[in-house]
Protein backbone atom coordinates (compact mmCIF):
# COMPACT_ATOMS: atom_id res chain seq x y z
CA UNK A 1 0.00 0.00 0.00
CA UNK A 2 2.91 2.34 0.60
CA UNK A 3 6.49 3.08 -0.27
CA UNK A 4 8.99 3.94 2.46
CA UNK A 5 12.12 6.06 2.15
CA UNK A 6 14.70 6.27 4.93
CA UNK A 7 15.80 4.15 7.87
CA UNK A 8 19.26 3.19 6.78
CA UNK A 9 20.33 2.01 10.22
CA UNK A 10 18.73 0.44 13.25
CA UNK A 11 19.04 1.94 16.70
CA UNK A 12 16.90 2.08 19.81
CA UNK A 13 14.30 4.83 19.47
CA UNK A 14 12.82 6.63 22.48
CA UNK A 15 10.15 8.67 20.68
CA UNK A 16 8.48 8.20 17.30
CA UNK A 17 6.63 11.19 15.85
CA UNK A 18 3.92 9.91 13.49
CA UNK A 19 2.50 12.65 11.27
CA UNK A 20 -0.06 11.92 8.53
CA UNK A 21 0.04 14.33 5.57
CA UNK A 22 -2.47 14.89 2.79
CA UNK A 23 -2.16 17.94 0.53
CA UNK A 24 0.00 19.75 3.08
CA UNK A 25 2.30 21.56 0.65
CA UNK A 26 1.45 25.03 1.99
CA UNK A 27 2.30 24.10 5.56
CA UNK A 28 5.43 22.01 5.09
CA UNK A 29 7.87 24.94 5.43
CA UNK A 30 6.42 25.61 8.89
CA UNK A 31 6.66 21.90 9.75
CA UNK A 32 10.30 21.81 8.66
CA UNK A 33 11.03 24.85 10.81
CA UNK A 34 9.64 23.37 14.03
CA UNK A 35 10.98 19.81 13.76
CA UNK A 36 14.71 20.41 14.53
CA UNK A 37 14.14 22.42 17.73
CA UNK A 38 11.51 19.93 18.85
CA UNK A 39 13.84 16.99 18.28
CA UNK A 40 16.55 18.82 20.24
CA UNK A 41 14.15 19.33 23.16
CA UNK A 42 13.27 15.63 23.16
CA UNK A 43 16.89 14.48 22.92
CA UNK A 44 17.16 13.98 26.68
CA UNK A 45 14.74 11.06 26.29
CA UNK A 46 16.93 9.38 23.67
CA UNK A 47 16.81 9.02 19.90
CA UNK A 48 13.84 10.52 18.07
CA UNK A 49 12.47 9.46 14.69
CA UNK A 50 9.88 11.28 12.58
CA UNK A 51 7.59 9.27 10.32
CA UNK A 52 5.73 11.29 7.71
CA UNK A 53 2.97 9.48 5.81
CA UNK A 54 1.84 11.04 2.53
CA UNK A 55 -1.70 9.71 2.16
CA UNK A 56 -2.17 10.09 -1.57
CA UNK A 57 -1.58 13.84 -1.87
CA UNK A 58 -2.42 15.45 -5.22
CA UNK A 59 -0.38 18.62 -4.67
CA UNK A 60 3.38 19.02 -4.19
CA UNK A 61 3.43 17.37 -0.76
CA UNK A 62 5.52 14.33 -1.78
CA UNK A 63 8.45 16.15 -3.47
CA UNK A 64 8.48 18.69 -0.63
CA UNK A 65 8.60 15.88 1.92
CA UNK A 66 11.53 14.36 0.06
CA UNK A 67 13.39 17.66 0.32
CA UNK A 68 12.48 17.98 4.01
CA UNK A 69 13.86 14.49 4.68
CA UNK A 70 17.21 15.52 3.23
CA UNK A 71 17.50 18.55 5.51
CA UNK A 72 16.05 17.14 8.75
CA UNK A 73 17.76 14.08 10.29
CA UNK A 74 16.00 10.81 11.10
CA UNK A 75 12.94 11.55 8.99
CA UNK A 76 11.35 8.52 7.34
CA UNK A 77 8.84 8.91 4.52
CA UNK A 78 6.02 6.56 3.57
CA UNK A 79 3.84 7.18 0.55
CA UNK A 80 0.36 5.85 -0.11
CA UNK A 81 -0.23 5.77 -3.86
CA UNK A 82 -3.81 6.87 -3.30
CA UNK A 83 -5.78 8.51 -0.51
CA UNK A 84 -6.85 5.78 1.91
CA UNK A 85 -7.87 8.02 4.82
CA UNK A 86 -6.54 9.10 8.20
CA UNK A 87 -7.14 5.72 9.84
CA UNK A 88 -5.10 3.96 7.17
CA UNK A 89 -2.31 6.53 7.52
CA UNK A 90 -2.21 5.95 11.28
CA UNK A 91 -2.08 2.17 10.83
CA UNK A 92 0.86 2.62 8.48
CA UNK A 93 2.61 4.96 10.89
CA UNK A 94 2.04 2.69 13.89
CA UNK A 95 3.31 -0.36 12.02
CA UNK A 96 6.59 1.40 11.17
CA UNK A 97 7.14 3.24 14.48
CA UNK A 98 9.96 1.85 16.63
CA UNK A 99 9.83 4.25 19.56
CA UNK A 100 9.12 3.31 23.15
CA UNK A 101 6.63 6.19 22.98
CA UNK A 102 4.65 7.10 19.86
CA UNK A 103 3.26 10.61 19.37
CA UNK A 104 0.65 11.41 16.72
CA UNK A 105 -0.18 14.93 15.66
CA UNK A 106 -1.52 17.03 12.79
CA UNK A 107 0.96 18.19 10.16
CA UNK A 108 -0.43 21.73 10.18
CA UNK A 109 0.29 22.40 13.84
CA UNK A 110 -3.36 22.65 14.94
CA UNK A 111 -1.86 21.71 18.28
CA UNK A 112 1.56 23.42 18.45
CA UNK A 113 4.52 21.07 18.16
CA UNK A 114 6.09 22.99 21.03
CA UNK A 115 3.52 21.38 23.33
CA UNK A 116 4.72 17.82 22.69
CA UNK A 117 7.12 17.82 25.70
CA UNK A 118 4.22 18.95 27.91
CA UNK A 119 2.03 16.19 26.45
CA UNK A 120 4.74 13.64 27.23
CA UNK A 121 5.06 14.91 30.80
CA UNK A 122 1.54 13.55 31.42
CA UNK A 123 2.65 10.03 30.44
CA UNK A 124 3.33 8.79 33.96
CA UNK A 125 4.32 5.16 34.70
CA UNK A 126 0.65 4.42 35.42
CA UNK A 127 -0.58 5.99 32.18
CA UNK A 128 -0.60 4.26 28.80
CA UNK A 129 -2.23 6.95 26.62
CA UNK A 130 -2.33 10.73 26.86
CA UNK A 131 -4.77 12.62 24.66
CA UNK A 132 -5.03 16.35 24.10
CA UNK A 133 -8.34 17.62 25.45
CA UNK A 134 -9.69 21.02 24.39
CA UNK A 135 -13.08 20.07 25.88
CA UNK A 136 -11.60 19.51 29.31
CA UNK A 137 -12.68 22.23 31.80
CA UNK A 138 -9.12 23.60 31.62
CA UNK A 139 -8.93 23.40 27.82
CA UNK A 140 -10.36 25.69 25.14
CA UNK A 141 -10.84 26.45 21.45
CA UNK A 142 -9.64 29.34 19.32
CA UNK A 143 -11.08 30.25 15.93
CA UNK A 144 -12.52 26.79 15.16
CA UNK A 145 -15.50 26.90 12.77
CA UNK A 146 -18.78 26.35 14.67
CA UNK A 147 -19.82 23.39 12.50
CA UNK A 148 -16.55 21.57 13.22
CA UNK A 149 -16.83 22.31 16.91
CA UNK A 150 -20.44 21.08 16.98
CA UNK A 151 -19.54 17.76 15.33
CA UNK A 152 -16.42 17.19 17.39
CA UNK A 153 -17.91 18.07 20.77
CA UNK A 154 -21.08 16.13 19.97
CA UNK A 155 -19.12 13.01 19.04
CA UNK A 156 -16.98 13.22 22.16
CA UNK A 157 -20.08 13.59 24.32
CA UNK A 158 -21.65 10.50 22.73
CA UNK A 159 -18.53 8.40 23.29
CA UNK A 160 -18.30 9.55 26.87
CA UNK A 161 -21.91 8.49 27.54
CA UNK A 162 -21.46 5.16 25.73
CA UNK A 163 -18.36 4.35 27.76
CA UNK A 164 -19.79 5.30 31.12
CA UNK A 165 -18.63 2.68 33.56
CA UNK A 166 -15.38 2.11 31.66
CA UNK A 167 -13.83 5.59 31.71
CA UNK A 168 -16.31 8.45 31.84
CA UNK A 169 -13.70 11.04 32.75
CA UNK A 170 -12.33 11.59 29.21
CA UNK A 171 -13.76 14.76 27.68
CA UNK A 172 -12.23 14.63 24.17
CA UNK A 173 -12.21 11.58 21.87
CA UNK A 174 -11.54 13.33 18.55
CA UNK A 175 -8.05 14.77 19.02
CA UNK A 176 -5.20 13.30 16.95
CA UNK A 177 -2.65 14.91 19.29
CA UNK A 178 -1.73 11.96 21.54
CA UNK A 179 1.08 9.97 23.10
CA UNK A 180 1.03 6.17 23.38
CA UNK A 181 3.28 3.67 25.08
CA UNK A 182 4.48 1.19 22.50
CA UNK A 183 2.80 -1.80 24.14
CA UNK A 184 -0.60 -0.19 23.54
CA UNK A 185 -0.39 -0.17 19.74
CA UNK A 186 -1.30 -3.81 18.96
CA UNK A 187 -4.53 -3.37 20.94
CA UNK A 188 -5.67 -0.09 19.38
CA UNK A 189 -5.00 -0.52 15.66
CA UNK A 190 -8.04 1.07 13.98
CA UNK A 191 -10.23 -0.69 11.47
CA UNK A 192 -11.91 2.47 10.23
CA UNK A 193 -10.15 4.08 7.28
CA UNK A 194 -11.22 7.67 7.87
CA UNK A 195 -11.26 10.25 10.65
CA UNK A 196 -13.48 8.12 12.92
CA UNK A 197 -10.36 6.04 13.53
CA UNK A 198 -9.10 8.73 15.93
CA UNK A 199 -11.98 8.05 18.31
CA UNK A 200 -11.88 4.31 17.60
CA UNK A 201 -8.28 4.11 18.78
CA UNK A 202 -9.09 5.74 22.12
CA UNK A 203 -12.22 3.63 22.62
CA UNK A 204 -10.23 0.45 21.97
CA UNK A 205 -7.65 1.56 24.51
CA UNK A 206 -10.26 2.26 27.18
CA UNK A 207 -12.14 -1.00 26.59
CA UNK A 208 -8.87 -2.93 26.78
CA UNK A 209 -8.25 -1.42 30.21
CA UNK A 210 -5.40 0.99 29.50
CA UNK A 211 -5.24 4.10 31.67
CA UNK A 212 -5.91 7.29 29.71
CA UNK A 213 -4.88 10.76 30.87
CA UNK A 214 -5.95 14.07 29.36
CA UNK A 215 -3.71 16.99 28.50
CA UNK A 216 -5.91 20.11 28.63
CA UNK A 217 -4.97 22.44 25.78
CA UNK A 218 -6.38 24.80 23.15
CA UNK A 219 -7.68 23.55 19.79
CA UNK A 220 -6.88 26.12 17.09
CA UNK A 221 -8.22 26.59 13.58
CA UNK A 222 -6.29 24.86 10.82
CA UNK A 223 -3.79 27.27 9.26
CA UNK A 224 -2.73 25.45 6.08
CA UNK A 225 -4.03 22.98 3.55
Amino acid sequence: MGTMIGRLHETRIAVSLVIPCCNEADGLPALEAVLPPLIARLADRGAVETILIDDGSTDETWPLLQQLAIRVPDVHLIRHRMNYGLGAALRTGFSHARGDIVVTTDADGTYPFEEIPALLSCLTPETAIVTASPYHPNGGVDGVPPWRLFLSKGASRCYRIALRGHDSTVHTYTSLFRAYRREVLPYVMPEHEGFLAVAEILVRGILTGFTVAEYPTVLRARRYG
